[in-house]
């Protein structure tokens, strides 16, 4: 039996199964990564196997194609950004705040110290009612 909206958590929307790369990893792998798995976002963790950041396939090409750097020996843990994140037992009105406040469009969600999934867009398009989902999609877009 599934929850009513308002009582939705955050991996209750979730797209879990969130494959990390490593800090130490090289954009090429990460633009591999992302192509192989359909994403436009990977999390960074670390050696501890913790969140370090976010990368997405426009930091590659901004921050490293247009820079000229090589793709090949820039890490992603030198272009991780946004240690955001929401615990899998948050409200979806805390995630949400939590993407618009920092007008992000994904959002790992953290259990027991480990990332267990993401929240983007798509996951609240399923879940939202369509005003709900007008209005966060307003917010986040109004201040980018």
């Amino acid at each position: 039996m599934s929850r009513p909206q308002k009582d939705k958590r955050a991996q209750d929307v979730m797209h879990s199964g969130a494959e990390c790369i490593g800090e130490h990893d090289n954009l090429r792998t990460a633009a591999q990564m992302m192509r192989d798995l359909a994403v436009g976002a990977l999390p960074i963790c670390g050696d501890d196997d913790r969140l370090k950041g976010i990368i997405t396939d426009r930091d590659i090409v901004v921050k490293c194609c247009a820079e000229g750097k090589d793709l090949d020996k820039t890490t992603t843990g030198e272009l991780a950004h946004g240690l955001v994140w929401v615990a899998a037992d948050s409200s979806i009105e805390d995630a949400l705040a939590k993407m618009e406040q920092h007008q992000i469009k994904r959002l790992p969600v953290i259990e027991n110290h480990r990332i267990v999934g993401m929240i983007s867009e798509a996951d609240l398009a399923k879940e939202l009612p369509d005003n709900k989902l007008a209005e966060f999609v307003h917010r986040l877009y109004a201040g980018a």
